[in-house]
C-alpha cells in the first residue's frame, strides 16, 4: 500500500517534493498555520508527516491513526509532545547536524553587533547625525581576547566556541551536564554555571528548551553577571525569564543583549527590549540562511523516507520506538 506524506510546502524544495512523489502519495497543505481544518484533514490519512510551525498534540494529532513518523526540519522539538507520540509509537526526527555553523554563525553576528553597537550606529549614520567623529559615549567594547562563557556545550555550543578561540583568540569557559573531550582542543574550561556567570565578558546561551531548562536563566543569574557583560541568546526564548532580562538591563546589571529569540514571538512592538540601544533584536533568524534550510530540508526528507520503509532513521529523538519496534 502506497503511503501518504503531509509536507508543509513553504519548508521543502519542489526538488525534494518531486524525490517523495516518486515513493509516495503527497498532500502539501499551503497555510497550514491558519488553515487547522485542512491540515487535520490530510493527516487523518498520513503515514508520515514533514514539519510544523506550531505546537502538534493529542488535539491534532488523535485523529491520524495511520502516523508512523513526524519529521521535523529544526533540530528543536519543543513544538511536539514526545511523551505522547511516544505512547502512541510515532516516531519523531530532526535535523541536529544541518543547523549548527548557521546557528553558530548567528551566535557570533549578535555577539560582535552588540558589543561593536554596530546596530545603533549604523541608525545613527542613516539619521544624518554622523556630523563628526564619534567620542566615547559610542565606544563599544572589544571582542578579541575576552572571556566566552558559553552556556550548553552540544554541537552549536562548540561551533560558537571554535569561533571565538580560533578566530578571536577568546578565552572560553563552559557550563554543561557533564564535561566534553572537545573541549581540550578549544581550551575551553569546565565549570559551575555560577562561576561562568561571574567570570565572563560576554554569555551565549545554547541549550535546548525543555522542562529543566525552561527559565533556566533569571534575576539570580543576571544579579551574577558582570556589569560589563553582554548577553546572548540563541536557544528558545523560554530559557531566560524575559522579564529578568529587561530588568537587568535598565538597571544596568548587564551592559547589553543579543537576542535571536523572544518568550512569545513575534516579540510585541511595545516589548521594552525595542526601545533599548544597547539592545539586538533579530526575528528568530538562526537557521535562516539558503544552505542551512535546504539542508534541513534534505535531512528532513530522508528520516521521513527512512521511516517509511521501515529503515532506522539517522535523527530520532525517542530512539525506544524503534527499538519497541524491532525488539532490538
Amino acid at each position: 500500500m502506497r503511503k501518504q506524506v503531509v509536507a508543509f510546502g513553504r519548508e521543502l524544495p519542489e526538488s525534494l517534493v518531486e524525490s517523495l512523489r516518486k515513493e509516495f502519495d503527497v498532500t502539501m497543505i499551503s497555510q497550514p498555520e491558519t488553515d487547522r481544518e485542512a491540515f487535520a484533514q490530510a493527516i487523518r490519512s498520513a503515514h508520515g508527516l514533514i514539519g510544523a510551525s506550531f505546537k502538534l498534540g493529542p488535539e491534532l494529532l488523535d485523529a491520524a491513526r495511520d502516523l508512523e513518523i513526524i519529521s521535523a526540519i529544526s533540530a528543536g522539538y519543543d513544538n511536539y509532545d514526545v511523551d505522547y507520540l511516544s505512547r502512541r509509537g510515532i516516531l519523531l526526527t530532526n535535523t541536529p547536524g544541518a543547523v549548527t555553523e548557521a546557528t553558530a554563525d548567528t551566535g557570533f553576528a549578535l555577539l560582535m553587533a552588540t558589543a561593536r553597537r554596530v546596530v545603533e550606529l549604523a541608525e545613527y549614520v542613516k539619521q544624518g547625525r554622523w556630523q563628526q567623529s564619534i567620542g566615547r559615549d559610542f565606544f563599544g567594547r572589544d571582542v578579541h581576547g575576552k572571556r566566552l562563557g558559553i552556556i550548553g556545550f552540544g554541537r552549536i555550543g562548540q561551533a560558537i566556541a571554535r569561533r571565538g578561540h580560533f578566530g578571536f583568540d577568546m578565552k572560553i569557559s563552559y557550563f554543561n551536564r557533564s564535561p566534553k573531550a572537545e573541549a581540550e582542543a578549544l581550551k575551553a574550561r569546565f565549570c559551575s554555571m555560577d562561576e561562568l556567570l561571574g567570570e565572563a565578558d560576554f554569555v551565549c546561551v545554547a541549550v535546548p528548551l525543555s522542562a529543566e531548562t525552561e527559565h533556566l536563566i533569571g534575576a539570580r543569574e543576571f544579579a551574577l553577571m558582570r556589569p560589563s557583560a553582554i548577553f546572548i541568546n540563541i536557544a528558545r526564548g523560554r530559557v531566560v525569564d524575559e522579564k529578568a532580562l529587561i530588568s537587568a538591563l535598565q538597571q544596568g546589571q548587564i551592559r547589553g543583549a543579543g537576542l535571536d529569540v523572544f518568550e512569545h514571538e513575534p516579540l510585541a512592538i511595545d516589548s521594552p527590549l525595542l526601545a533599548m540601544p544597547n539592545v539586538v533584536a533579530i526575528p528568530h533568524i538562526g537557521t535562516a540562511t539558503v544552505e542551512a534550510r535546504e539542508a534541513m530540508a534534505e535531512v528532513a526528507a530522508k528520516n521521513l523516507s527512512a521511516g517509511l520503509r521501515g529503515e532506522r532513521p539517522a535523527d530520532l529523538v525517542n530512539p525506544a520506538v524503534w527499538e519497541g519496534r524491532t525488539g532490538q
